[in-house]
């Protein structure tokens, strides 16, 4: 069965045999940890309270901006909502869907984030996929973070430090990423990307 983003968009179906993150499992044993009633979480967070028993329930995936409230409001970080204790294996094998994806901007860019938790603030890449149009923008993160993004199809442009740059696929900017940025599609059709973070 498809399963729908918290702005009410469908995802993809998962793949026979593929379990997804639990998301919503974590958030309801977090708030049930912290003696939380779901009217607390939902007026803390700023979130209605229906949709966060969707969510509770996975019955939908939160959007980053509907995540970083609910994480922000049970003082953990966004990082944290995605850790999950697992059996030390030799080699180990995440299927496609237990990969977390958090989308943003009413759905015109997803992030799906391929780094394991643990470098998570200090080494993160992710595969970012950009709508017609649609841009990915960020605060700047700590003093000395660099962002290296590769464009795997489409044409993308960089702002960054003041100046703007457009790539093809192919192309690679590297960038300094400790003030404010973006990252926009700018063409017709949808852009893939793979953005590596390594921060200062």
């Amino acid at each position: 069965m498809a399963s729908t983003s918290a702005d009410g968009k469908a995802g993809d179906s998962a793949a026979a045999g593929a379990t997804p993150p639990r998301v919503g499992e974590i958030i309801q044993r977090l708030r049930n940890e912290r003696k939380l009633t779901l009217d607390d979480l939902s007026r803390a967070a700023g979130v209605s309270k229906s949709m966060l028993s969707e969510i509770e329930r996975d019955k939908a995936n939160p959007t980053i901006a509907v995540a970083w409230r609910l994480t922000n409001a049970l003082g953990i970080s966004l990082d944290q909502l995605f850790a999950q204790q697992r059996p030390v294996e030799a080699i180990r094998v995440a299927g496609p869907h237990e990969i977390p994806t958090l989308s943003g901007d009413n759905g015109g860019y997803q992030l799906r984030v391929w780094g394991p938790i643990e470098l998570a603030g200090k080494f993160e890449w992710y595969e970012l996929t950009l709508q017609s149009g649609a841009a990915l923008t960020s605060n700047a993160h700590e003093p000395g973070t660099r962002e290296h993004l590769t464009v795997l199809n489409g044409s993308i442009e960089v702002n960054a430090s003041g100046a703007t740059r457009r790539l093809k696929t192919g192309e690679t900017a590297r960038y300094a990423a400790d003030e404010a940025h973006a990252i926009r599609n700018v063409g017709r059709s949808d852009a893939k990307a793979l953005l590596v973070v390594i921060h200062g």
